[in-house]
């Protein structure tokens, strides 16, 4: 093996090794809370859902994710979310029920 294909094969090697290294993740609540994981980037974000809420003491089914502006799906992973190391993500609080507006413009004084 030539030189420049052992420099290729190794610089193969060491981008599958980071391609599932562990990166840091912050998660910050709407209250300025932030909990700190470290997660593998194939590991699905549901992992670390879970965990945030059991660590939170909130049911994960009222809460939801956000990266980027965007809910973060059950099978979402870091690396499929182009996650860099260091990131945020965002808690809200899952609001249920409540009303359309519409029904103040549609009485009559």
């Amino acid at each position: 093996m030539s030189e420049e294909q052992q420099q290729n094969s190794q610089g193969q090697e060491d981008f599958k090794q980071e391609d599932n290294a562990p990166i840091n993740v912050k998660v910050v609540s709407s209250t300025g809370d932030e909990v700190f994981f470290k997660i593998k980037r194939n590991t699905k974000l549901s992992k670390l859902q879970g965990a945030y809420a059991t660590k939170v003491g909130k049911d994960v089914s009222s809460i939801r994710f956000l990266y980027d502006g965007a809910r973060i799906n059950d099978d979402d992973t870091p690396a499929s979310l182009d996650m860099e190391d260091n990131d945020t993500i965002d808690v809200m609080v899952e609001q249920v029920g409540g009303s359309s507006p519409a029904y103040l413009y549609s009485r009559r004084p």
